[in-house]
């Protein structure tokens, strides 16, 4: 882990989220998207400050079509958790970091 958001395609997607041991936030996005860009800068935050404990990977759900058709991507923003592989959450929408915080935290308890 490297305290910043990790960008993963379509090609990657299995390696670095479905592959990888413990959390990892997923960050459906696309560069058009307002909310997407207004909550960029707190991914990138919770990446550094959960170093070591969050994966917080970034995909492009226009380079990446398959992904997101995979998880049924709809709506962006769209936070997708995985626990050891795991599809275990979804948040849709910009929402404020201390709710990103607190999924993170229910989710490293469990």
């Amino acid at each position: 882990m490297s305290g910043k958001p990790v960008v993963v395609t379509d090609a990657t997607f299995e390696t670095e989220v479905t592959g990888a041991k413990g959390l990892v936030m997923v960050d459906f996005w696309a560069e058009w998207c307002g909310p997407c860009r207004a909550i960029a800068p707190v991914m990138e935050a919770l990446a550094m400050e959960y170093d070591g404990q969050v994966k917080v990977a970034k995909v492009d759900v226009d380079s990446n079509q398959a992904t997101a058709m995979k998880f049924n991507v709809r709506s962006i923003p769209m936070i997708a958790f995985f626990k050891d592989g795991q599809h275990v959450d979804t948040v849709v929408g910009a929402m404020p970091r201390p709710a990103f915080e607190a999924k993170i935290k229910q989710h490293l308890a469990a």
